[in-house]
């Protein structure tokens, strides 16, 4: 029996496509939406068309089994680095950073730089947590919308030539994939940062520019900051240590998140964590597990035959579609270039705010990102550097599958 369509389209996709307007449309009600559309996707599969592990309520409980690793991974780390930013705020290293930045234009574009360089060994959420931490210290909270699509940019850009950068790039050298053969993503990378980094920072520096003094009498909390550093140490060597010893269970737990979180119960003694803020973090992530998990029921067995053109048009599906199963069905299918591929699900999720975890994480101190319209208007330059930095890629590098 074939499955329902509509004017050639499959009922999942148009169902998620009216979850992802709703989102677009109504931005103060978006995980309302998201549970909505979830809701909805479930009950059409349950009752016409079965899962990608079978019928009926064993296909749903089949698919969430396979799911459930990558769902609760990604849980903990949005949570954990919620934790992580709070710590990194109140060591005050925020707050004496204007010491160091240029005071004119040039300052938001060394601390876009400083977050591409951190992205490209830590996770690109926590790159993008850090980032819009120390922004909304140096602007006094004034953060202009294109200015924040510009972290969450460069906090993609500088994961998309690491395979520890970023969860896509893991994903392929989980898949066998040389990290090597990711590293030419930084050619597009780079570019992009400069093409998305210049305007964004003159954005803001018109907007509220950089404090010219940092506040006075305050000294950085070493305890904090070494705090930090042990959980970013934790995320960074389970990443390595999956990657490298163990990849065969890679998927079957969420080794990351949990790594993660026990750094931060180790170190509670030390500093107490601001657990006041989880429950902002758990809404923002709620809602993009459900856009994930909505994403991951969609009928995409299949993608066109690898070619350039198609790595470049995954770059804006991951705008809108979750850039976890793109990589995974890529890997399957094969005869991609992984740089292009890596730069395309990687910096394309961030023209919007809820393509990338790393937006849907800096949305937590940004509330005003989670208008669409917003995003796109303010963050237009982010489009731009996508397709400019593609393209010099393609002809500087060539493409090599």
């Amino acid at each position: 029996m074939e499955a329902p369509v509509l004017f050639g389209i499959r009922i999942e996709f148009i169902l998620f496509g009216l979850t992802l307007l709703g989102v677009a449309l109504f931005h103060r009600r978006t995980l309302q939406v998201a549970l909505t559309g979830l809701a909805a996707v479930t009950l059409y599969k349950l009752i016409f068309t079965g899962f990608h592990a079978g019928p009926g309520m064993a296909g749903l409980l089949g698919h969430l089994g396979q799911e459930w690793a990558i769902l609760t991974n990604l849980l903990g780390l949005l949570l954990g680095f919620d934790i992580l930013s709070h710590h990194f705020s109140a060591s005050k290293i925020p707050a004496i950073l204007p010491r160091f930045l240029p005071d004119d234009w040039k300052g938001p574009f060394v601390l876009l730089v400083i977050v591409f360089v951190l992205s490209s060994f830590l996770d690109n959420i926590a790159a993008a947590m850090i980032g819009g931490t120390i922004a909304a210290t140096v602007f006094k909270g004034k953060v202009h919308i294109g200015y924040i699509a510009a972290i969450v940019a460069a906090s993609n850009a500088g994961g998309s030539g690491s395979v520890v950068g970023d969860t896509t790039t893991t994903m392929m050298w989980i898949g066998g994939v040389s990290p090597f053969n990711v590293v030419h993503a930084y050619v597009a990378a780079g570019v992009a940062l400069v093409v998305c980094g210049i305007p964004a920072s003159l954005q803001q520096h018109r907007f509220h520019p950089i404090a010219a003094e940092s506040v006075s009498g305050e000294r950085i909390d070493t305890v904090r900051l070494g705090i930090v550093a042990v959980i970013l140490a934790a995320a960074i060597g389970i990443n390595v240590a999956i990657n490298t010893k163990f990849n065969s269970v890679a998927d079957d737990f969420p080794w990351i998140g949990a790594a993660v979180w026990l750094a931060i119960l180790a170190t509670a003694p030390l500093r107490r964590p601001h657990w006041g803020g989880l429950s902002s973090a758990l809404r923002g992530s709620i809602f993009l597990l459900s856009l994930v998990t909505c994403a991951s029921m969609m009928p995409v067995e299949t993608l066109p035959p690898a070619s350039w053109q198609s790595a470049f048009t995954l770059g804006f599906v991951s705008a809108v579609f979750d850039n976890i199963p793109l990589t995974k069905l890529a890997l399957e299918q094969g005869g991609f270039d992984w740089g292009f591929l890596a730069y395309a699900v990687g910096f394309g999720g961030s023209m919007i705010w809820f393509g990338s975890s790393a937006g849907v994480a800096i949305s937590n101190i940004y509330h005003q990102a989670r208008s669409v319209g917003a995003w796109i208007k303010g963050g237009w330059h982010v489009a731009v550097a996508y397709v400019v930095g593609f393209f010099v890629m393609y002809y500087v590098v060539g493409w090599h599958p």
